[in-house]
């Protein structure tokens, strides 16, 4: 069995653990490992925050955008995240090099610079992309453990 569902989101920050609980109860309810339940809402949360503070206006009209977009799959084995604004998207340095220190500096210990970074410990495989004239788009997966009373338990 898959689940999969998307939010349309506004840009504010009550939105983040909004989309953090709603992945949360999903993976709660379909018997997901706590673990790895943290891991992905922690990086979701992240992606979150960084499309409401960083999403910007709309690529397309320069006019400010009020929303950004949350879609999860829980697939057999896997769950895919995708997290998608209207902003102007990233810069190309980190869009083509998403594992290179970012240039500011920021490390793990950082109060703001370290959402991207998080993902990417936090996840098995990060993709981090800009959408010609549409915005930005952070995807990021993590196999899955499962309880042993899971509903959804790959057998």
């Amino acid at each position: 069995m898959s689940i999969w569902w998307t939010l349309h989101l506004r840009r504010e920050a009550a939105s983040v653990p909004l989309a953090r609980r709603l992945l949360l109860g999903t993976m709660e309810t379909a018997g997901v490992d706590p673990d790895i339940s943290y891991d992905l809402s922690v990086a979701l949360s992240e992606a979150c925050a960084n499309a409401v503070e960083h999403g910007g206006g709309d690529a397309r009209t320069g006019a400010p955008s009020a929303a950004y977009r949350v879609t999860a799959y829980l697939d057999g084995e896997k769950c895919l995240i995708e997290v998608a604004d209207s902003g102007p998207g990233f810069p190309v340095s980190r869009a083509a090099a998403p594992y290179a220190p970012l240039a500011n500096g920021s490390s793990l210990s950082a109060e703001s610079g370290r959402g991207l970074c998080l993902i990417e410990q936090l996840a098995d495989h990060v993709h981090f992309g800009n959408r010609p004239g549409r915005g930005a788009v952070v995807s990021f997966d993590k196999i899955l453990k499962w309880r042993e009373d899971a509903l959804l338990r790959v057998t």
